[in-house]
């Protein structure tokens, strides 16, 4: 998009801020937050939350390099790892209550939300899954590898599958974001 769409505004604040406020509000207590290179004022977006921001230093590595490097900085004690994406900034509250109930029911289990046919994000990884991202594994792999293991959780939440790749995307969002649709 030529600009850190982290960084570009949500209502009144950036959409990582936005992010993270509705991570928070879901009762997700740990929160790590991977910047790469060009991460550059998104530790100032979140300035004053208990994040924990660490860099990928990796030049255009797979997005599991930098899931890897979050792995890091997480608590040993997480029963599963939730891999949030911030250019999917409309996912509600609620769909990220439903995917950490799903989990607690049965916490072995990869969580991936559905919505109109279509799988979305996040993905829950529980801890066997998240040691094979460890070991070096792709993320997809890892999800393929472990598909008796899955879980599609049907969502009513059209957020999981809106990502902000382009300009006519982050239009797409800012407008549904403002209608509330």
């Amino acid at each position: 998009m030529g600009t850190s769409k982290q960084l570009l505004p949500l209502g009144d604040r950036p959409i990582i801020r936005h992010c993270f406020d509705t991570i928070a509000a879901a009762g997700i207590q740990q929160v790590i937050v991977v910047i790469g290179a060009h991460g550059n004022g998104i530790p100032e977006a979140l300035h004053g939350t208990p994040v924990t921001i660490v860099r990928n230093t990796v030049p255009d590595s797979q997005m599991a390099d930098s899931v890897r490097t979050g792995l890091n900085a997480i608590d040993d004690r997480c029963s599963g790892v939730l891999v949030c994406l911030s250019d999917h900034p409309l996912i509600s509250v609620g769909t990220y209550k439903a995917i950490i109930n799903a989990h607690l029911e049965a916490p072995d289990r990869l969580v991936i939300p559905v919505y109109g046919g279509r799988r979305g994000h996040p993905t829950l990884f529980p801890p066997g899954a998240v040691q094979e991202i460890a070991s070096g594994a792709i993320l997809r792999d890892v999800i393929r590898k472990n598909a008796s293991l899955l879980t599609l959780l049907d969502v009513c939440d059209e957020g999981v599958v809106l990502d902000m790749d382009s300009d006519d995307d982050y239009r797409r969002i800012l407008e549904k974001f403002w209608t509330g649709q």
